[in-house]
């Protein structure tokens, strides 16, 4: 057991002041994923500064007419919103493909969007990881490798972003709120929070030391169908293997973002503009430039058959 100071804040400016005493202190909510990872020795902050009476578990209209949703909000509570299920039914039903029910309960928003990957060597003290230990290798790239990515990998790197709610998220173009230990607050625009990993695999979001997430704003409701459809090795409590966020619209023109593909939430330009040209241009253009392995090269089929489906059930709906 590794020792470590707790700190129970009380307000924001509370939690960010007890943060920067301490180099490499640690916010705690949930804690789903960072205990875990305390269990294992992956990560061994020396403070663990707990943010659950903050007040930020608030869901609320902005004036521009989207939504704030707080950094503590619950899973489950998120996906049970009134006005998240009829105007952002995407991040709903992401949200309820992911973990147990038990998870969800204790999940927050923030620390969803947080979460660190799930790749087997990440988890494996015995075997070299850059992201883990920068400088030490990665055992994935001639390992067991067919869960991981196949797009913005890099040499450094294969392991994909493991979180459905920042898929959702990513095609709804959600903006993560945060104050930083000088008090200044600023906006990450989802596209640009989450970085590839480069040769810098360890550093994983546009965070700064210390900065807090205290809301993720979502713009206007993006009007048109919903959806989102998990492939995984089992029916429930497991990651994707590829995930698809989708939104038509009435007009004709649709939006588009994936999981179980990317090392971050995936989503590309080109996919959206080949809508009207059906699920197999739509799967060429989200995945041009995917490097995949013997292992995982199942994944750009999977993709395609995935968004075959998903147009077939938009076209008998039509």
């Amino acid at each position: 057991m590794k020792t470590f100071h707790y700190h129970r804040a009380t307000s924001v400016e509370d939690a960010i002041d007890a943060a920067a005493q301490t180099q490499g202190a640690r916010f705690v909510a949930g804690g789903t994923n960072l205990l875990d990872l305390m269990k294992l020795q992956i990560e061994t902050p020396p403070a663990l500064i707990d943010v659950n009476r903050l007040g930020l578990d608030k869901v609320e209209r902005t004036d521009g007419g989207g939504l704030r949703i707080g950094a503590l909000v619950r899973n489950t509570d998120l996906a049970a919103d009134a006005v998240v299920r009829r105007d952002y039914a995407v991040l709903s039903r992401a949200l309820l493909a992911g973990a147990s029910a038990q998870l969800r309960n204790k999940a927050t928003t923030a620390g969803n969007l947080l979460q660190r990957t799930r790749c087997p060597y990440f988890y494996d003290m015995r075997m070299p990881c850059h992201k883990r230990r920068p400088g030490s290798g990665c055992a994935a790239l001639k390992g067991f490798n067919r869960n991981l990515a196949i797009l913005e990998t890099s040499d450094s790197c294969i392991a994909t972003h493991p979180s459905d709610m920042a898929v959702a998220m990513r095609l709804l173009d959600a903006g993560v709120d945060t104050m930083a230990p000088d008090g200044m607050r600023r906006t990450i625009p989802i596209a640009d929070f989450h970085r590839p990993p480069g040769d810098t695999p360890h550093v994983e979001t546009a965070l700064k030391p210390g900065e807090l997430v205290v809301s993720i704003t979502l713009p206007p409701p993006v009007r048109g169908r919903h959806v989102y459809r998990k492939v995984r090795d089992r029916a429930s409590y497991a990651f994707a293997l590829v995930s698809v966020a989708a939104v038509f619209g009435e007009d004709g023109t649709a939006r588009f973002a994936f999981g179980g593909l990317g090392t971050r939430p995936w989503r590309a330009a080109a996919a959206d503009a080949a809508a009207s040209s059906g699920a197999k241009a739509v799967a060429e253009a989200a995945l041009a430039g995917a490097r995949t392995t013997d292992q995982n090269d199942f994944k750009k089929v999977l993709t395609a058959r995935t968004l075959a489906s998903v147009f077939r059930a938009q076209e008998a709906r039509a």
